[in-house]
């Protein structure tokens, strides 16, 4: 039986979207089983996101109570196996700016 398949979908400020991209690839996600041996695939669009911080925030950008617009890219990668997609979000977590990243991991079905 094949192993699972996971779609991880985070967003990350432009500036730190290498850095955060290198260690989720680093931690297995992003490789295409098959022939081709493809590795660090994604797919990413740019966007603007906005938030305001609460009063027991600490946030990385913007002040508490100010509304922040910041560009950010959306990215998509798979992961093969629950165990990468879980050192994945791991990587995700440690090396990214924000108090908490936003992200969303989602089971992928084969036909």
């Amino acid at each position: 039986m094949a192993a699972p398949r996971f779609m991880l979908v985070f967003r990350v400020p432009l500036p730190e979207l290498d850095a955060v991209k290198a260690a989720v690839f680093a931690a297995g996600a992003g490789r295409y089983p098959g022939p081709g041996s493809y590795t660090e695939c994604a797919w990413q669009t740019i966007g603007t996101a906005q938030f305001r911080p609460g009063s027991a925030a600490n946030p990385h950008l913007g002040a508490v109570g100010v509304l922040e617009k910041v560009d950010e890219a959306r990215v998509e990668t798979l992961c093969v196996g629950e165990d990468v997609v879980r050192k994945a979000v791991e990587a995700l977590k440690s090396v990214h700016p924000y108090e908490e990243p936003g992200y969303e991991v989602f089971s992928i079905m084969d036909f």
